[in-house]
Order: structure tokens, then sequence, then C-alpha cells
């Protein structure tokens, strides 16, 4: 284990959105902190700070983690995606935009964590019912009760994936 003063930083290197960022930090700096105020992303957005609400979920390596619960040196070399990720070529992503078509956005304090949950849990239930959306959306919090409008637009966009309707030549989602 690495032994550091309180006052000691340590290097930080990890790939965010495709770039790679290397930031000096205190050990205790969590990864929702580092993301906001190192790497100007803030879109991940902090709201209980005790991994309740969802605000603040971000993928790494591929799976939903609330950021508030990890620090930043925990993601040292690894990959992580937050909701300025998603949109591809100045475009929004497709479940972005599901979400806009199903009026899923009110205040959108909650989005952003949504979204990226939506996105681990799309990449595993291809067809997943109605129960199982209101399961994975248990971990967020949504103060507007928007969740009927999110509901609508995890459905569409899972019933578009199903239908390749965002799916390029190489079979990915786009």
């Amino acid at each position: 284990m690495i032994q550091v003063s309180a006052n000691e930083t340590i290097e930080v290197r990890v790939n965010i959105n495709g770039k790679v960022y290397a930031e000096r930090v205190e050990p205790r700096k969590l990864l929702s902190d580092f993301l906001r105020e190192d790497c100007g992303l803030t879109g991940t957005h902090i709201g209980c700070e005790h991994g309740v609400c969802g605000a603040c979920t971000v993928l790494v390596n591929g799976s939903a983690v609330r950021s508030c619960l990890m620090f930043a040196v925990q993601a040292e070399g690894m990959e992580i995606t937050t909701v300025e990720g998603l949109a591809k070529d100045d475009r929004p992503d497709p479940l972005q935009e599901a979400f806009n078509e199903c009026h899923a956005l009110q205040c959108g304090f909650c989005t952003p964590g949504i979204l990226m949950s939506s996105v681990e849990f799309l990449g595993t239930y291809a067809d997943p019912t109605t129960d199982e959306i209101k399961e994975m959306l248990s971990g967020h919090l949504c103060r507007c009760t928007g969740y009927k409008g999110i509901i609508e637009a995890i459905e569409k966009e899972a019933i578009r994936r199903k239908d390749g309707e965002n799916v390029n030549e190489s079979g990915d989602t786009v």
C-alpha cells in the first residue's frame, strides 16, 4: 500500500470519454469532484454525496459506478465515460434522443446519472420489461417525479435497438 501524507498528491491518469487526463490529486479526492473540478466535466452531478441519489453515476470500465463513492486515485488507468461522452460527432446519443422525445427531462438534475445507468442496463437487457426498468431506476432519485417519461424513453430505445434502428454496419449501437 502506498503511504501518503495529508499534504501529498498522487498523479492519476485516466481515459475519460476517449481523452487521457493526468492530474495530481489529494488521495481523498472523490472521483465526482475530480471529474468536475480537475477535468471540467460538469455533466456529472453531485447530489447526496452518499451514493443514494444516483446523480453522479458514470461508467467505469463499462460498469455504472457512483462517482461520489470512489476516490479519483482508485480510477488510475481505468476508462471512464461521463454523460458528455455519450454524444458522438455533435449528435446526441440515441438514448438521449429518446429521453427528449418522451419528455423524460424535467429539471434535468438526475438525468445524467439515469442516462449512464441506462447505458449499462440496455447493454445487459436487450428486451427489458417495465418492471426490470423500474428496478434499475430504483437506484435513482428524481425529485420531479418524472419516472413515467424515463421508463417510456428506455423502452423506446430498447425497441429501436431490437429493431436495429440504432445499429451501424459493425453491429454497434449508435
